[in-house]
């Protein structure tokens, strides 16, 4: 439950805490998109690169960010298992009764795999360098254009925020009734994979229910203070965009266009081989 980083927030002042929320969104977005058009792993090279990048200047340890990666394991296993047996290709490598890997199956299984860890690492360093608060004025504002045909922006981002500040909550509450539960006797390390199964129910029915106490909290805390999402409201702070604003996204594109170009235009991977070969 620990490794679970997605939602929580790391403070450290740096000049990634200090940029527009909607600017970081908007880039998170553009990353997801590029991702699925990376061909070789030398855009894979690159885009951890940038990660790798944006999590120093962040002055997040690279310990908590690569936490998201335990959370994705058996979920990148079984994707890599999945492509690595059953994708058929020209060049066999192993062949033994039902069970056929194909070199297109290894490189298929690699290449989701690292897929899969990146789609984690970048959207994780935007929970982690901005508060929940920063990310609903981002989201509030991006999505304001559909205020025009009667959208509820901001109870979506109301919304979108009290999910990502559960998060961490909840996980705190499972730690805590887990730790209840093994002072009373209970056993979750043992056994086959249904008796833990079974030995989770303790755990997930008060879990169950302090959710839906809190929920009722909030809700009761809300309509106490005369809450409305119709009403037209101010802010505290207002978001400005910035020079910095604007040499990070600039530097993002430039990442992200390296992506597109190599793959409608340039092959990185074969002009590596062609100069080592």
């Amino acid at each position: 439950m620990n490794n679970i980083v997605f939602g929580q927030y790391y403070p450290s002042g740096s000049v990634v805490h200090r940029l527009d929320p909607r600017v970081k969104l908007v880039m998170v977005l553009l990353y997801i998109v590029t991702i699925f058009f990376v061909v070789d792993y030398a855009m894979y090279g690159a885009l951890f690169l940038f990660v790798l990048a944006v999590a120093l200047l962040s002055k997040v340890p690279l310990r908590i960010l690569f936490r998201t990666v335990r959370t994705i394991v058996i979920l990148v296993l079984i994707t890599a298992v999945i492509n690595l047996f059953f994708t058929q290709g020209e060049e066999m490598l192993f062949s033994w009764k039902f069970i056929h890997i194909y070199k297109e199956g290894v490189e298929r299984a690699i290449k989701l795999a690292l897929r899969l860890i990146l789609l984690m690492l970048f959207p994780s360093l935007l929970t982690l360098t901005t508060t929940p608060m920063e990310l609903t004025d981002a989201i509030e504002s991006l999505l304001s254009p559909l205020k025009i045909i009667k959208v509820p922006v901001h109870a979506i981002a109301l919304i979108m925020s009290i999910a990502l500040r559960m998060i961490p909550i909840l996980m705190e509450e499972t730690n805590k009734i887990i730790l209840a539960q093994k002072a009373r006797g209970a056993d979750f390390d043992t056994g086959g994979a249904l008796k833990k199964a079974k030995a989770m129910i303790p755990v997930l029915v008060p879990l169950f229910v302090g959710a839906f106490r809190r929920a009722d909290e909030l809700a009761l805390a809300m309509d106490a203070r005369c809450y409305s999402s119709v009403a037209q409201r101010t802010k505290y702070k207002v978001m400005h965009l910035a020079v910095r604003d604007l040499i990070a996204s600039l530097f993002c594109l430039a990442v992200f266009s390296l992506v597109f170009l190599n793959k409608y235009l340039w092959h990185f991977d074969e002009m590596i081989l062609s100069l080592f070969g």
